[in-house]
């Protein structure tokens, strides 16, 4: 772990040389124009994606339990 004040050094320093060029600019440009097209798009978040496909696999065992219940039901008729 004694490289690891090293690369923080580096990083910071290479930080800085971007913060004093146009590339700062740059980026700041790019993020926003990314940010107006996914905006523009119909994604969800990651959050609203993960609790829906929970509930999407507690719908699946349900319908599951319901067919071998109906499967069931056949078989005594």
């Amino acid at each position: 772990m004694a490289q690891a004040p090293i690369f923080d050094e580096l990083n910071a320093r290479i930080r800085e040389v971007i913060a004093a060029t146009p590339a700062k600019d740059v980026e700041k440009n790019l993020r926003a124009l990314m940010s107006n097209f996914f905006s523009r798009l119909d994604l969800v978040s990651r959050e609203e994606f993960d609790v829906q496909a929970k509930v999407l696999a507690r719908t699946r065992e349900k319908l599951d339990a319901l067919e071998a219940r109906v499967a069931e039901l056949e078989k005594r008729t």
